[in-house]
């Protein structure tokens, strides 16, 4: 095995396969590009899937903030809610951090309790973390943020995700994480990054024509 690839981010990357959620072929991304990989987070369909997510999330989490360092979890529909719910669950269950979750209606409701948001009501000085799957072209980020500065004077310091895709952004010479970081100071954190798969199909000789799209693709739009 690489040294470069630990044996959980390799476990991570057989369970997306396994899953049906890291595939290999030829997709079109949200910013355009034809690419030779995807993840579909929406692929997830068993309680045992979203509970093992829900483990490796809250694994980041746990590793990467203490339980004082944050005040709401919170995920972008439609994506986002099964992410954030199984985040939340497994630190509870898992860490024993317990935390409020909320996630966001498309359209803003008005009847009943009406509003955009569903679960946590955010209030003024909360540190928000977004839970998310994946970042491409950042315009997910771009879109919520408005929403969750609109309803209190918060902060989000942090966004976790699956799978950081190292890709360029509106600038062509940084990557849209460094663009999230620079424009809107927010720290993203993925469980595995796109040079992580492409050690880990490096070590698989049935990959052989995958990779070479891979080294394609990645000297188009990666960037370290």
């Amino acid at each position: 095995m690489n040294s470069m690839l630990s044996a959980s981010k390799r476990e991570f990357i057989q369970f997306m396969m396994s899953a049906d959620v890291l595939r290999f072929g030829k997709f079109k991304t949200k910013s355009g590009r034809l690419t030779p990989y995807f993840v579909n987070t929406g692929n997830y369909k068993t309680g045992a899937q979203i509970s093992t997510l829900g483990k490796f999330y809250a694994d980041l989490i746990q590793n990467t903030l203490s339980s004082d360092g944050f005040d709401a979890l919170f995920g972008p529909a439609y994506k986002g809610i099964p992410l954030v719910t199984a985040a939340a669950g497994s630190l509870a269950r898992d860490y024993g951090i317990d935390k409020p979750y909320f996630f966001n209606r498309k359209e803003e409701k008005d009847h009943g309790e009406g509003g955009s948001f569903i679960g946590y009501c955010p209030k003024d000085g909360d540190r928000l973390v977004i839970i998310e799957d994946v970042i491409t072209a950042g315009t997910a980020v771009r879109e919520v943020l408005p929403l969750l500065k609109g309803c209190a004077d918060v902060s989000v310091p942090h966004m976790f995700i699956s799978v950081d895709r190292c890709e360029v952004g509106q600038d062509p010479s940084k990557t849209t994480v460094m663009e999230v970081r620079e424009q809107f100071d927010i720290q993203v954190h993925a469980i595995l990054s796109v040079f992580d798969i492409y050690e880990y199909l490096k070590q698989e000789p049935s990959y052989t024509q995958i990779l070479k799209d891979m080294e394609h693709y990645m000297e188009q739009y990666c960037r370290f």
